[in-house]
This record gives C-alpha cells, structure tokens and sequence, in this order.
C-alpha cells in the first residue's frame, strides 16, 4: 500500500526555499510535510555559491528584502544546532575602470542614503585586500553586512531543526498530479499527500507545478557555470563581485568583449570555508540543457584573469552548473495565487535564493498565517503582478 499523509500544509520543493519554509512554517506550530522528487538539496541550492548579500541588490525594496533576510539568517546561525559554516566578512564589489568607479561612488551614496553600510575603496584598499589584484583595478565598494554560508549545510541544518517542531520529509517523492476539492491532494511517486494548503517551492521546476493546477507560472530557468579551485594560497578571505556583475544580472548595457557578453560572463569569486574558491559567473537562457560548455568556462577564466593575473598558476579541480529560476521583473513570487486560494508560490528568486530564502520563508508563514503584519511588503511580490503587466 502507497504511503499516504496528511497535513494541514504541504511544501513541495527540498531546495534552499523549500527547506526554509518549512523550518519557519513547522516553527510556528503548523503541522507540515516536505516533498522533495530527489534528495533534500539535490537542485540548484547544491550548484550555486553561498552570498547572502546586499551588494549586488538595487537600492529600495530589493535591498531591503536582503537586509531582513541577513538579519533571519544571523538569528539562525545561533537558532539551529548543525553548523553551515557561516561567516559575517562582509563583500566587496570591484571596478574594472574609471567608468565604473564613478557609478560605484554613486550606487555607495544611494546605499547609504537608504540606511546601509557600503563604503568606497580605492586601489590601495583593494591591495590590502589580497596582493593578487592586477595593479590597474583602480577600486571598489564594501558592503559589510554581507555574509558566506554553506547552502547546501545549511539546507540540512534547517530540515533537522524543522524536524524537532514535527516537520515530515519525503524524498524521492516527484510530483505527479495535484487537484483540489475541499482540500489539495499531491499525487507522488512516494506517496500521496493531501492538505489544506500547498506551496509551491520548487524553484526552476515551479512551472510544471503549475501547470497541474492551470496556472502559467513566469519562470525560465537561467543556466550559470561555477569553476573550483584546489586548496592553495587564499586569493581572497572574503566574497567579492565585479561591477560588471549587476550590469549582467539587470541585463543593462556594460563595455566588454563579444565573448564575455555573449555568454553573460562576471567576476565572482567566493572562499569556502574548506580552503578551495569557487569561480563564477556565467547567465544563459538555454532552456534546461545542464551541459557543461567550455567556451563558457573559458570566457570566465579569461575573466578571472583580467583581476587576478597571476591565478593562471592556480590548479582548478572540476566545474558544474546550476539552473537560476529567472522572472522578467528580477524579483521572486512570493505569494497567493487568487484563482486557487491555498495555493502558494514562493519561486523565482534566480541568482538570490540563497539570499533570500530566510525572508521568503518567514514571508510564507505569516501569509499562510493570515497575518498581515508582515516582514517586508508584499505587494512587489504577488502573481499576479505579471497578468496586470498584460493587461
């Protein structure tokens, strides 16, 4: 006989949002499930950096949004018993040129005016940083709230906590069908789960969810490539960004070569706490063909160089890619859907989930709370934004 359970909210999705749904969802004393069609991080949250950054947000509600997730995230690091290797560094984002030192001057006279601590850096600076930056990068910004985790522990570390407040997990569990009467009933390849409430976490995969219950979901996955580097000498102590990085992400004009733009390549480069770096970033829309390309891991070794000539010495270990669930307006659904009332999208984060995942799971349970004293506003965030934008 297939397992059945039932629940008063059922989570689909064992990603980064997933997991902190049901942390802050089983926290609150609601009875909940998780299903997952893999393993718990199995997805994008195990192919992607750990950056719970502001540095890379644009000024107003985006950053905010991050600050508040910081703030959840810094809580955690005292709240949950298992370590995910979280470092309060704070990040830097650098400029390849005068052009863009004058728009980092500006973007730091924005963040500050909104309330964060940013600061300009000139080459001097960035020298004391790390000697391995080329001597012609003139500068950059900090951020120093920004932080490092380990996503994939800390997805674990969030499900074992979530367990001591009655939280149930299902793994090898794929969504197969979804309908609704008095109540959801999720149709698995692990089961069948019914509830009152569902939400739909699952990242790039939302869509399909979606379509089970007739709702077009505007997610398009967005595939990025990540290098690895052997444990060395630390190139950098901490996360840092090239200017470049946002111009990529809002998709806004930026001065580089046909290759680099062609492949949506910029510097990103993390630490991790085990000594190795990872290597990024690569943004293209190639549906879900999760092939490495090496054109593409060239162009960011190409890259990586222009700051850190002398990395041309360095030994790199493997790379792999990931899917960013990618929305037309950069910021994620989190939310209702009206036409269904019960069902709940929390998806489309694309290169911020890890940011964001605390102040999305807090979010969606104090909405599925009914509470409308909420953490951030809503408004920005809602489904249907996107079929008043068609109107």
């Amino acid at each position: 006989m297939s397992k059945k359970d039932h629940a008063e909210v059922v989570i689909i999705g064992g990603g980064i949002v997933g997991c902190a749904i049901a942390y802050y969802v089983a926290k609150s004393g609601i009875d909940c499930v998780l299903i997952e069609k893999d393993d718990i991080a199995s997805g994008t949250s195990s192919r992607c950096d750990g950056n719970v950054t502001i540095v890379d947000k644009d000024p107003g509600f985006d950053s905010l949004m991050s600050l508040r997730s910081q703030e959840l995230t810094v809580a955690l690091a005292d709240e949950l018993d298992l370590d995910f290797e979280y470092r309060a560094l704070g990040s830097l984002l650098v400029c390849e040129n005068d052009t863009e030192m004058q728009a980092a001057k500006e973007w730091v006279d924005i963040q500050n005016a909104a309330g964060l601590d940013f600061k300009l850096l000139d080459r001097a600076d960035l020298k004391a940083e790390s000697p391995y930056f080329a001597d012609d990068i003139p500068g950059g910004l900090e951020c120093a709230t920004d932080s490092l985790i380990n996503p994939y522990m800390f997805c674990y570390s969030l499900i074992h906590k979530a367990k001591q407040y009655g939280l149930r997990v299902y793994t090898k569990a794929e969504v197969t069908n979804i309908t609704k009467k008095e109540e959801f009933t999720v149709e698995t390849t692990n089961g069948t789960f019914t509830g009152k409430k569902v939400v739909n976490a699952a990242g790039v995969w939302a869509p399909f969810i979606g379509k089970m219950l007739d709702i077009d979901i505007p997610i398009i996955p967005r595939k990025g490539h990540i290098v690895v580097g052997a444990r060395q000498k630390p190139v950098m102590m901490r996360n840092v960004m090239e200017f470049g990085y946002l111009m990529n992400k809002f998709g806004r004009d930026r001065i580089t070569d046909p290759m680099t733009e062609k492949h949506g390549v910029a510097l990103v480069l993390e630490p991790t706490e085990s000594q190795n770096f990872l290597l990024g970033s690569s943004r293209q829309f190639v549906g879900y063909d999760g092939r490495i390309d090496i054109n593409v891991v060239q162009t960011m070794a190409k890259r990586a160089l222009r700051f850190y000539p002398d990395m041309i010495d360095f030994t790199m270990i493997r790379a792999y890619t990931g899917f960013r669930p990618w929305t037309a307006d950069h910021l994620p659904i989190v939310s209702e859907v009206n036409e269904i009332p019960g069902f709940f999208i929390a998806a489309g984060h694309e290169g911020d989930g890890i940011s964001l995942a605390t102040v999305t799971g807090k979010l969606i349970e104090e909405l599925i709370s009914g509470k409308t004293d909420t953490i951030i506003p809503t408004e920005p965030l809602r489904f249907d934004r996107f079929a008043k934008a068609t109107v």
